[in-house]
């Protein structure tokens, strides 16, 4: 090393000779904290007091090892740094050394330590999200069953009544909207406007059992449409509306689907003019305690979807009927 030192032209306080001292002692410094790293990885699992001790013991003998090789080095550069001109001793300043060391071996751990807690915080937000899926998965596949035996309960009974025309358009209805769900991952969303495509087969179906008794009003601001919302998100209200009110009115009545954004929410409501809500079911905050599948379902989607980002609200619509509002975040593609 001396002699590289040596093949420099000018004498050796020249700012090139301190530059290249300097730098080779820092190669020599970094290839003894690469034997440190490589001895810290071989016992990381050997528990915290052994790390401690391989640790502080290897910070010493990296010291010992790098401080007379560092001082050969730079002692034709640097000598006015260093007190072993006056007799000659190669281990000056290794006091400071073993404190570079070991201000490295901590930091080396620091970010160790740092990084085994960001891979177990990774770990965590993916058992999270997994968990939350399958929750989702379980939920949707809930509701098609759910679903599914209604329109069967209403075929069977169409077939009883001897009324096979209106039977058979059920069947091939059903058949429409089961094909056009399964197009479509339980955990997809799509725009409001797709949704309401999908929940138009639902209401053809019901259609064929209520005739002219089913009236519809939709009213959807061209921004709504494109708002994003979970599948199957409308069908469950718009059963809830037939089944609590125009199944309980012998001329039928109208579902009202209105939506529009506000203040960067989508508010979506489906209304019905029927007996509206009954009391006992109606807290202070006009939030129904419903223990039906498919708006337990709603309500549970929704909270693992949003969170506490949204709301679920029934209120006694004017003058008569039931209105379900759902408040959720405006998303678009």
């Amino acid at each position: 090393m001396r002699l590289l030192l040596e093949l420099l032209p000018g004498p050796p306080e020249s700012i090139l000779d301190r530059v290249f001292a300097f730098s080779l002692s820092a190669a020599v410094g970094i290839i003894v904290t690469a034997g440190l790293r490589f001895i810290y990885r071989a016992a990381w699992n050997k528990g915290f007091i052994v790390r401690f001790l391989i640790g502080w013991f290897g910070s010493i003998f990296a010291a010992l090892i790098w401080t007379p090789i560092r001082n050969y080095i730079v002692e034709p550069s640097y000598s006015e740094l260093f007190i072993f001109r006056n007799g000659n001793n190669l281990f000056a300043g290794v006091e400071g050394t073993v404190l570079l060391m070991m201000t490295w071996s901590a930091l080396y751990f620091i970010i160790k330590y740092y990084q085994l807690l960001q891979v177990e915080r990774e770990k965590s937000l993916r058992s999270e999200a997994l968990a939350r899926e399958a929750q989702l998965l379980m939920l949707r596949y809930q509701l098609n069953p759910h679903f599914l035996f209604n329109t069967l309960n209403a075929i069977s009974t169409l077939v009883l009544s001897r009324s096979t025309e209106q039977a058979n358009a059920m069947l091939t209805k059903l058949s429409k909207f089961l094909r056009y769900s399964l197009d479509y991952s339980p955990l997809d969303m799509v725009s409001l406007a797709h949704e309401l495509e999908t929940s138009q087969l639902y209401l053809d179906i019901e259609k064929v059992r209520f005739a002219e008794r089913l009236k519809l009003d939709i009213d959807i601001s061209a921004e709504a449409q494109t708002a994003l919302v979970p599948t199957l998100l409308l069908q469950p209200l718009i059963e809830n509306c037939i089944k609590h009110g125009l199944s309980k009115n012998e001329n039928g009545g109208t579902i009202r689907i209105f939506a529009e954004i506000i203040d960067g929410l989508l508010l979506l409501e489906v209304t019905d003019d029927g007996p509206g809500l009954p009391a006992e079911t109606e807290s202070t905050e006009g939030i129904a305690s419903s223990s039906g599948v498919g708006i337990s379902n709603i309500r549970n989607r929704l909270n693992e979807i949003y969170s506490s980002n949204h709301k679920l609200v029934f209120a006694d619509a004017h003058p008569h009927g039931l209105t379900v509002r759902v408040e959720i975040p405006y998303e678009r593609d």
